[in-house]
């Protein structure tokens, strides 16, 4: 067991950073900036902690503002919105549960008004919780899970879509569970897959509009949702299935959406998914 694997830890929902152990990187800290989203305005739900704090510093770092959602950590998202602010841009969080269709219209409204216009959309946030069995599987837990993940991500995007400039770019975050499946997060993995064919419908009903709409689909990824989900047995040793034999940082996944948000990076690119999963193969 080396460094960086997680040992048996847990924490009340939604987590925060700081109780990790090992603390995730997920602040940018090496990561220079080229100037690639210079002047753009970028909206990422989910942007206090993990990878969504690691793509909003990033955007940061490359030039853009940045509007943030998040559900509850204060203290989470006020870190965030500083080391955004650190880089000389502007940094907005905004508080709210994307399980309500009004809280996603109030996110995207609060970025019009701050921002004045939306170049680059991040539609990241999301729950999970595991069940031993399917029949555990509760209504409320499945309808929650699907109207934070599923709902949450279409009520945003139709808020939004009438306030982002032509050429602009969607990222969504998928998940390797909406690729193969996950047998104790069956709700999360369907979830995903729901959202992953959204961006490919997606890519073609704005290619009129030059807006490109893709995919990240990470692996496991050390983040505070996973001692505040997955618990003690679920955090022990968390990503030592991959190949590479670890969970990935959240600064490990961030530059993907750096280069689905960059025009000058991905302009050819759209219904494509990225997949940092440690080396696992889809269809193997």
């Amino acid at each position: 067991m080396n460094e960086r694997t997680p040992p048996a830890q847990s924490q009340p929902h939604p987590g925060r950073t700081e109780p990790m152990e090992p603390r995730p990187r997920d602040e940018m800290r090496d990561y220079e900036g080229r100037g690639l989203l210079r002047g753009r305005r970028a909206l990422v739900t989910g942007g206090d902690s993990g990878i969504g704090r690691a793509v909003t510093v990033a955007f940061a770092k490359e030039g853009a503002d940045v509007v943030f959602g998040y559900l509850s950590e204060d203290a989470e998202a006020q870190h965030t919105a500083d080391l955004v602010q650190a880089q000389g841009r502007r940094a907005v969080g905004v508080r709210g549960d994307l399980a309500d269709e009004a809280q996603c219209q109030h996110l995207v409204r609060r970025a019009v008004e701050e921002l004045g216009g939306i170049d680059v959309l991040v539609e990241h946030a999301a729950t999970q919780t595991p069940v031993d069995d399917f029949t555990d599987l509760t209504t409320e837990q499945l309808r929650r899970t699907f109207d934070v993940n599923v709902m949450g991500v279409f009520w945003t995007l139709r808020e939004a879509l009438p306030h982002m400039s032509d050429g602009g770019s969607v990222i969504v975050t998928g998940s390797i569970n909406g690729l193969r499946g996950n047998t104790s997060l069956i709700d999360y993995a369907s979830s995903k897959s729901a959202v992953m064919n959204l961006s490919l419908s997606l890519s073609q009903a704005l290619m009129d509009r030059g807006i490109r709409v893709n995919c990240v689909a990470p692996g496991p990824v050390w983040t505070p949702l996973i001692p505040a989900t997955l618990g003690e047995r679920g955090s022990e040793g968390f990503g030592q299935q991959a190949p590479m034999g670890r969970a990935a940082d959240p600064d490990e996944i961030a530059p993907s959406y750096v280069f689905f948000a960059s025009e000058r990076l991905s302009s050819y690119y759209t219904g494509e998914t990225l997949t940092p999963t440690g080396g696992e193969i889809q269809g193997s």
